[in-house]
């Protein structure tokens, strides 16, 4: 039973969604500041943490931003219409996904399944074995010094471990599976996200912006992700 962290100061949204997840066999914590939910996530570690972004003692950006200090959990915030700004910095922070409020029940549903289904480790029974050159009909990704490992949502570049969202997992595989082929924005969020969640060209940018930012703290000279302005990404060949 998946287990799922809501940190929020609305009594009311804490009890109508815990309702709802729970109806949908969900086990669900709740938080009503981001004081009590940094230490309930931190020691009661969840399967997925849906956060509203104003509230006291601690914002929701703040937990975020302590919370992938320790952690990378998947996190879908709950945001007001007029916080554009806080959604492009949300992003570049590591969140996985955004609701508007007022948002109706079943799409908040939809958005934690499609999350946790791509977040869900691969079938033990499926088989199993390197992707080698072709790229296909394997767990493991070895492209140079990247290694990516499906099955236990690993990354590592040059031995070094990074840690990466499940949305900025999805992005790089799909780049590095075709090693000079470029990927439009159209089709990043294809392999990053369900057809029924929309997302805009600024969200996978800053998804790009926060992978190379993380492989450039592991390795200053890391330029693998290259940028053909108009068309879309691509990883480099070696």
């Amino acid at each position: 039973m998946p287990k799922i962290a809501l940190v929020d100061d609305d009594r009311n949204i804490l009890t109508s969604v815990s309702l709802t997840l729970e109806a949908e066999g969900y086990q669900v914590a709740t938080y009503t500041d981001g004081a009590s939910g940094l230490e309930g996530l931190t020691t009661d570690k969840p399967d997925l943490a849906i956060l509203d972004i104003k509230m006291p003692r601690m914002d929701g950006m703040e937990l975020l931003r302590r919370l992938r200090q320790k952690s990378d959990v998947p996190v879908i915030f709950l945001t007001s219409k007029d916080e554009e700004i806080d959604e492009l910095f949300g992003l570049k922070m590591g969140a996985d996904d955004f609701i508007t409020k007022p948002f109706s029940q079943r799409l908040l549903v939809e958005r934690v399944k499609a999350i946790l289904r791509r977040s869900a480790p691969r079938d033990p029974s499926a088989p199993a074995g390197s992707s080698g050159d072709n790229g296909v009909g394997g767990a493991l990704i070895e492209r140079g010094s990247l290694v990516m490992d499906e099955e236990r949502h690993t990354c590592t570049w040059k031995g070094q471990r990074v840690t990466l969202t499940v949305t900025e997992f999805l992005i790089l595989q799909a780049l590095a599976l075709r090693p000079g082929v470029v990927k439009s924005r159209n089709a990043l969020m294809d392999a990053a996200y369900d057809d029924q969640v929309y997302v805009d060209d600024r969200t996978i940018d800053s998804h790009i912006k926060r992978l190379r930012k993380k492989f450039k703290a592991t390795d200053d000279d890391f330029e693998m992700i290259e940028t053909l302005y108009g068309v879309g990404y691509r990883f480099k060949e070696q």
